[in-house]
């Protein structure tokens, strides 16, 4: 017999997974913490499976929770979509997004793109900076959301996805093996700057900054001319540069999140609807 999930259960469930605690996911839903654990509770009955474990870090999800995750919220967000469409107030609006400068290229063109065309009457507007200043901007109210780079388990924010930070240099460029080693960063509030040096620092390898000024185009040109290299995600690369693979030389570096924010109290549909739009468009959908 075919049963029905209820959503408002799956909601629930997306917000604790996303918060890895009970607590946060009640404060972010306006709910009780009883309130919260009993809706799991009704869930996790129904399915007859666990979705929750506790570690150290707080819950995890089980391995049925995981497969039931990605489910939900290709539920939640084809049921957002049609409320919205059938309530006529997804498509009005004003929208200021923010977005790191490195994730402006390839990486978010074709979603602003096809957002635009699926809600023309929302004026967007784009907010780019590094992601501490984009933090700030959301927490004073600038923006409306905002896409932001963090350390794999770090920040609040919903994880649309992880990606590689890469060595990138010029095709067969020599600026790689040069000591100190040129270091081009996009600004001082680059969210990978403490981390890339660090990991330099933790092998003794001398290094320089070549270039800081918040221009990622500036960036680019210094690397292309060979005359340093940085630190990008990889699925940001551009296609005339080079990810420098198994140098030894160079220390390896971790992943990062790209974590998505919006004001917790905002109830403009616009900002929902382009939430929605990320969670499934941005990388291809890929998270």
């Amino acid at each position: 017999m075919v049963g029905n999930l209820d959503t408002a259960l799956l909601r629930t469930f997306i917000t604790v997974a996303e918060r890895a605690s009970m607590t946060a996911a009640a404060s972010s839903l306006n709910l009780t913490q009883g309130a919260v654990s009993q809706q799991v509770r009704r869930l996790e009955d129904v399915l007859d499976v666990s979705l929750f474990e506790r570690d150290r870090r707080g819950l995890r999800l089980t391995g049925p929770g995981e497969r039931l995750f990605a489910r939900a919220r290709q539920i939640l967000s084809l049921n957002d979509e049609i409320w919205a469409e059938m309530k006529g107030n997804a498509q009005r609006g004003k929208v200021r997004l923010g977005v790191p400068f490195d994730l402006v290229g390839k990486a978010l063109s074709p979603v602003l793109k096809s957002y635009n065309a699926a809600f023309s009457q929302v004026e967007l507007s784009l907010v780019c900076a590094s992601s501490p200043e984009l933090k700030t901007a959301l927490a004073a109210g600038d923006i409306d959301l905002a896409l932001i780079e963090e350390a794999v388990g770090e920040g609040g924010g919903e994880c649309l996805r992880i990606e590689r930070l890469v060595w990138v240099g010029a095709r067969g460029g020599v600026a790689r093996a040069r000591r100190p080693l040129p270091v081009s960063m996009v600004s001082q509030t680059c969210a990978f700057r403490p981390t890339v040096f660090e990991a330099l620092d933790s092998l003794n390898l001398p290094w320089r900054t070549v270039f800081e000024s918040g221009n990622i185009e500036a960036t680019a040109v210094t690397v292309r001319s060979d005359m340093a290299v940085t630190a990008w995600l990889a699925a940001t690369v551009p296609d005339d540069l080079e990810i420098i693979a198994a140098d030894r030389e160079l220390p390896p570096l971790p992943a990062f999140a790209i974590n998505m924010y919006w004001a917790e109290q905002t109830t403009k549909p616009a900002v929902h609807a382009l939430a929605q739009h990320m969670r499934k468009h941005l990388f291809g959908g890929v998270t």
